[in-house]
């Protein structure tokens, strides 16, 4: 299948929008995304982005994303976080996320960045089966928390 990636526009962001929802009804939870495009337009795209996005496209529009920001490790120093690795369901298996994933990877290193971080729900086999392809590490020793304001 021919595709291309390519760096999110502000335009594109009610594609974007639409994949993160895709990606929370796999995951069981559409409820839980709140966030507008407003905000999406407001915190990528002002005078200090707070996350960047990598598309996927072919003739038929956006088929993926990789949604990344920058976190810091007292330990490592910069670190890139993905967000989220979304692949529309019609075109998973094609290789789309292999793509996306890798041009992650270099725009990590290119922001000379020290680790790449994820998270990936204990139930998700076919991810989790990704991304050993890839020979990661899985860390099962540590818990997630969270608080919401």
């Amino acid at each position: 299948m021919d595709f291309n990636t390519r760096v999110a526009t502000k335009e594109d962001l009610p594609e974007v929008l639409a994949l993160v929802k895709e990606l929370a009804d796999y995951e069981n939870a559409p409820e839980e995304v709140t966030i507008t495009l407003q905000e999406l337009e407001n915190d990528g795209f002002g005078e200090h982005p707070l996350y960047w996005i990598i598309l996927a496209e072919n003739e038929n529009g956006i088929i993926g994303m990789s949604f990344y920001y920058i976190r810091y490790s007292t330990w490592k120093g910069k670190c890139l976080y993905l967000e989220d690795l979304i692949v529309k369901e019609a075109f998973r298996g094609q290789k789309v996320g292999k793509v996306l994933f890798e041009e992650t990877i270099r725009a990590a290193k290119k922001m000379n960045a020290k680790l790449m971080n994820w998270q990936v729900l204990d139930w998700n086999e076919p991810a989790l089966n990704f991304y050993k392809k890839f020979n990661t590490e899985m860390d099962g020793e540590w818990i997630n928390g969270k608080i919401k304001i």
